[in-house]
């Protein structure tokens, strides 16, 4: 196997080569030796999602509408933004080709 030297040191430390950067382990097999999990039921799927849901956090109605209009405002703002940029430097582009 070619390899410079920063390569050979790096898998010496990994323990993958010896110093004569032979291979040390053999590499893994691509098959998993575990038994195939079974397959949850519909019902049982749901249950956990529930089960789930009920331990998230949900914000209160006041807070989500705070968000919402943090949310909308900064939208407006950064287009507004983009939509200055676009119009001053497309007016100084006309202007510079014009003359």
């Amino acid at each position: 196997m070619s390899m410079n030297r920063q390569q050979k040191r790096m898998l010496q430390k990994q323990g993958e080569v010896d110093a004569d950067g032979a291979p040390v382990r053999k590499r893994r097999q691509q098959g998993s030796s575990a038994p195939p999990q079974q397959r949850t039921s519909p019902g049982q799927f749901i249950g956990e999602v529930r089960g789930e849901l009920r331990k998230v956090a949900w914000p209160s109605r006041a807070e989500t509408i705070n968000y919402s209009i943090v949310v909308l405002v900064t939208i407006v703002v950064i287009t507004s933004m983009i939509y200055g940029l676009d119009w001053l430097f497309s007016t100084l582009i006309l202007n510079l080709f014009a003359n």
